[in-house]
C-alpha cells in the first residue's frame, strides 16, 4: 500500500519462510470528505511536547501545497503527533485523539519498544515517522497516507511489528484451534491478499470483483468489528489466527 526512502511504507509480500505474512497497507480507501478544505488539501493539526519542536513541524508542513495547517485536531483533520518518548501519557493522548476526536493520526516520534508496537496499531495510528527522518516530504506523504485509510511504517518497525504478530498468530493457533472471528470466506479471502501486498485493482481482479466491492467489504468487516483501519484490521487477523 507508497521514491525510494528508509522508511519505507507499509508494505506485505510472502516471507522466505512458509506461513509467515508481512503487513501491507493499502493506501486506496478515500478518506472521509471533511478531511479535505475547499481548496482539495488535507487538513493536519500538530501537536508536539514543546513550542520549538512544533514550530519545527509546522514549518515544514507550511511549505507543501497539499496540506492545509489547523490549530485543532478533530474529525476532520490529520492529527500529528510528535511524541519523544512513548510513554502511558502518551498513549493516552493517541487513545483519546483518534478514538474520542475521531480523527486519523500520524505519530512522529524517536523510538519505539517492543511491547508498544501494538499499543500504537490499537491506538489507530495510520502512519509512524521517526524524527530522524521526518523530512517535509516524509511528513506529507505520512499525512497523505494516513488520511486516506492506509498506513505507512518505518521498514525496521514494520519488520518489528511482523515478527510480534506472527508470535500473537502462533499462539493464538495453538490456544484456541478452530476458533471463529465471525468473518465471513470472502472477508477472509480479501484480508489475506490484503496482507500478501495486493492494492485494491489486483484483489479486484484476482477474485473477479469491482474494486467497489472489495472497498465495500473492508469497510464491513472494520465496521463491524470496530477496526480503526487496514492495518488495525490485518493486526486483528492475524492475531486470531485467521491468516
Amino acid at each position: 500500500m507508497f521514491g525510494s526512502h528508509t522508511a519505507a511504507p507499509v508494505t506485505a509480500r510472502r516471507a522466505a519462510e512458509p506461513g509467515t505474512e508481512v503487513l501491507h497497507v493499502l493506501s486506496s480507501t478515500p478518506a472521509p470528505a471533511a478531511s479535505v478544505s475547499s481548496t482539495g488539501r488535507v487538513r493536519v493539526a500538530v501537536t508536539a511536547p514543546d513550542p520549538i519542536s512544533r514550530e519545527g513541524v509546522l514549518s515544514q508542513l507550511r511549505q507543501r501545497p497539499e496540506v492545509e495547517v489547523r490549530e485543532n485536531a478533530g474529525p476532520a483533520t490529520v492529527a500529528l503527533l510528535v511524541e519523544d518518548v512513548l510513554d502511558e501519557a502518551a498513549l493516552a493522548r493517541l487513545r483519546r485523539t483518534v478514538r474520542s476526536e475521531g480523527t486519523r493520526a500520524v505519530l512522529v516520534t524517536g523510538t519505539v519498544r517492543e511491547n508498544e508496537l501494538l499499543d500504537i496499531i490499537e491506538c489507530g495510528v495510520g502512519a509512524v515517522v521517526w524524527r530522524r527522518e521526518a523530512t517535509a516530504h516524509r511528513l506529507v506523504q505520512a499525512v497523505l497516507t494516513a488520511a486516506q485509510g492506509g498506513g505507512d511504517l518505518p521498514a525496521d518497525l514494520q519488520g518489528r511489528l511482523i515478527s510480534q504478530l506472527g508470535r500473537l498468530h502462533r499462539g493464538s493457533a495453538a490456544d484456541r484451534p478452530g476458533i471463529s472471528l465471525g468473518l465471513t470466506p470472502r472477508e477472509v479471502d480479501v484480508i489475506r491478499l490484503v496482507a500478501e501486498g495486493l492494492d485494491t485493482a489486483q484483489i479486484a481482479t484476482k477474485l473477479s470483483y469491482s474494486e467497489r466491492t472489495v472497498k465495500n467489504i473492508i469497510h464491513s468487516l472494520t465496521t463491524r468489528l470496530h477496526l480503526r483501519n487496514r492495518p488495525h484490521a490485518v493486526a486483528y487477523a492475524l492475531r486470531e489466527g485467521y491468516i
